[in-house]
Formats: C-alpha cells, structure tokens, sequence
C-alpha cells in the first residue's frame, strides 16, 4: 500500500512575502505541506481525509524566488480513524543538494461516505527509520492527549 507522496514546486513571486529580501511565505508553504500530507494520506486511507491538527511545524531554513522546493510525505502512524503523516520539505540547489527547510507533523481522520470517521488500514512499520517514527508519533499523541481540554 502505498505511504508516500512527494511534489515539486518553484519559488515563484507570488509564493513569496513582502520582505526586503522576499522568501517563501510561511502560509504559501503549510497550504503545499498540507495538500501533499492530504494526498498521502488518501493514498493509505482510500478515502477522504480532514486536518485534525498540524502538530508540529518547524521553520529551518528560507527559500527564495527560483528556489525549487521539493517535499516528501511519509505516514508515520496510524489509530483506528486517524493517522499522523511527517512532510519534509527542501530546498533544491541546481548542483541537487537539498536543505531540510521544513518539517511538519499533521494528524487527518478518514471519512466515509456521509463524512463520519471511519476505519483506516493499520500502518505496520518495518524499517528501523519507521519504528523510530511511529515510536515520535506516539509521543506526539500522548502530548497532545494531555493537553486536551474536553469541551473544546
């Protein structure tokens, strides 16, 4: 089952914020991570998905006008309903090094037909890199868990 995206983008003008030196703006970036983290995400459940929460954002580095980014989506983990996807983002010089410029942890819930949540297949991590993802995942969850505030 597939548990991957990836997309390509062009810094152009118009992704970019009104500094002195403009660079990417930060809101151009989360709408692409989340769209990508979405598709991923659809991918994995075969059905629609929303955002439940961007659980962690982190801006490393800029990207400028010309700048080519390129992102890469990864399940992490998986609940009954709900499941947590990694997106990386980089920047792409012209000699093909990336700069990690970005990386996001966004929670979505499957949706069935009549836009409850539904079942989603359980991610099963193999890899040593996916163990050690699923295990920050948990974390994540955990954290978030202790944080609710019921009646919110």
């Amino acid at each position: 089952m597939e548990h991957t995206a990836t997309s390509v983008q062009i810094v152009m003008p118009q992704h970019c914020n009104g500094a002195s030196k403009p660079r990417l703006f930060g809101g151009q970036l989360m709408a692409w991570i989340d769209v990508l983290g979405a598709v991923a995400a659809r991918r994995w459940a075969h059905c629609d998905v929303t955002t439940a929460c961007v659980d962690s954002l982190s801006f490393l580095a800029p990207a400028y006008p010309g700048d080519t980014v390129v992102q890469q989506a990864d399940i992490t983990w998986t609940g009954r309903t709900s499941l947590e996807v990694r997106v990386n983002s980089y920047v792409e010089h012209m000699d093909g090094t990336r700069v990690l410029t970005n990386r996001a942890c966004l929670v979505y819930v499957a949706l069935d037909a009549e836009g409850k949540p539904t079942p989603v297949p359980a991610f099963v991590p193999v890899t040593n890199e996916e163990k050690i993802e699923w295990a920050a995942a948990v974390e994540r969850k955990r954290k978030r868990e202790s944080q609710h505030t019921p009646g919110l």
